[in-house]
């Protein structure tokens, strides 16, 4: 049996991501998709629109074959960081022979070139790259202009400004860097683009366009999307513009856990953000991931200021500082992600274990597979935990207590009841 790995957020789970699942089983001829897929938060730095297990049930019945967690250390991580930790993960399985990822560009051979330029970092292009910084460039604009100087190809621009591109980029390293077997395939991203907050009329629709529409919750549907006009919308008339934008049975799972399990903002945290940033110094604060000695002192400087999570994100942003990278800053910060940890994971091997969130039925020699194949413990249940090493178990105490957290603040928004992580059951569809 061949597998494709996919490695994904589905937040939410859109036409475009069926059409990825389809087209990666087609293009590398793999009789199953295996997916590495973010847990309740996201590259960006913010809390998943809606929880893991939903978003995991909307993969398994819409193609995929079974869907493991990305620890939160890596899912809220930089591209880098959330590109290692996921192919490290498959990997890591013992049973992968293919990733398929989607980028603008659909050119295997150009995101190549640059990954081991980027990988191999030359002196030249390491001089080009501390100049464009000093000329007070944030890190991807200094990188995306060093880059096009040392090529002198101006095509490198366009490409490292494409996020599909990027993070493909980061795979074809993580590959390279880990010496993987795993041969990589890239498909056109179909649709519309990855930031466009409109539906698409060719219903392949962004996963931002699908959350801002979500996001009004059958309440009063904002400027953004009907040029300066405000228009009252039910819940109802929202899940009919969905209709040809998600999977039927996407459509489904939306509307039975709408103000149940979903839609959660960063907004939703913001007491519990408070709370972790009043007893922190400066000091304290540089030990977590994202958070430099210059976000860390304004961090404290503006704390006075703080009304609520998305706001203060925004009051610290500046020009070297990218809005994504305050984002996982705070988010790192509430979660207890530091960097020492994180060191200890990577020396460690990246993973020790691998938790499964759900499976088709008529894949779970999958498993069987793993279990002989990897080195890694298989998490079906939280109790099979007891043997991991030192630093596997405190990656797995954050996984949960980030979960438990995410859970706590969906069942007292929503005033349904709570479900420990230690509770929750392996989805079998």
């Amino acid at each position: 049996m061949k597998i494709v790995g996919l490695i994904t957020e589905y937040n939410p789970f859109h036409n475009g991501h069926m059409h990825h699942i389809k087209e990666s089983l087609r293009i590398t001829g793999a009789d199953a998709a295996v997916v590495v897929m973010s847990g309740d938060y996201v590259q960006r730095g913010v809390p998943a629109i809606m929880p893991k297990r939903i978003r995991a049930e909307m993969a398994l019945k819409c193609g995929a074959s079974a869907v493991f967690e990305l620890p939160v250390c890596y899912a809220s991580g930089s591209a880098e960081y959330f590109a290692m930790g996921a192919v490290s993960l498959l990997d890591s399985l013992g049973i992968t022979d293919f990733l398929c990822f989607g980028s603008e560009c659909d050119d295997l051979d150009a995101l190549e070139r640059i990954a081991d330029i980027l990988l191999d970092e030359p002196a030249k292009y390491r001089i080009l790259l501390k100049k464009q910084l000093k000329n007070g460039l944030s890190y991807p604009s200094a990188r995306m202009q060093a880059l096009s100087e040392y090529t002198g190809d101006a095509g490198c621009t366009a490409i490292l400004s494409e996020p599909n591109n990027i993070l493909g980029i980061e795979y074809l390293k993580a590959i390279k860097k880990l010496n993987s077997r795993i041969l990589p395939y890239t498909i056109k991203r179909a649709g519309a683009h990855y930031h466009d907050r409109r539906l698409s009329d060719e219903h392949l629709s962004s996963a931002s366009a699908i959350r801002s529409l979500l996001a009004y919750s059958g309440s009063v549907l904002q400027a953004d999307r009907f040029g300066g006009t405000f228009e009252d919308t039910s819940f109802s008339g929202i899940l009919n513009e969905l209709e040809e934008q998600v999977p039927s049975c996407c459509l489904e799972l939306l509307k039975d856990y709408h103000r149940v399990s979903y839609p959660v903002y960063q907004n939703d945290f913001s007491i519990i953000l408070k709370y972790k940033l009043l007893n922190k110094r400066p000091e304290n604060l540089i030990r977590y991931m994202d958070v430099s000695e210059e976000l860390a002192n304004r961090i404290c400087g503006q704390l006075d200021n703080f009304f609520n999570y998305k706001q203060f994100c925004e009051l610290l942003k500046t020009r070297e500082t990218t809005q994504t990278r305050i984002n996982r800053a705070l988010l790192h910060i509430m979660l207890g992600i530091k960097k020492a940890d994180v060191s200890e994971y990577i020396s460690s091997g990246y993973h020790s274990y691998a938790r499964l969130l759900g499976i088709r039925k008529d894949r779970e020699n999958i498993l069987a597979r793993i279990a002989k194949e990897s080195s890694l413990t298989l998490l079906t249940r939280l109790s099979d935990s007891q043997n991991l090493p030192a630093a596997g178990r405190k990656m797995l105490r954050n996984d949960i207590l980030a979960s438990n957290l995410y859970t706590s603040v969906v069942t007292d928004k929503y005033k349904t009841a709570y479900q420990n992580e230690y509770k929750q059951r392996i989805l079998k569809i």
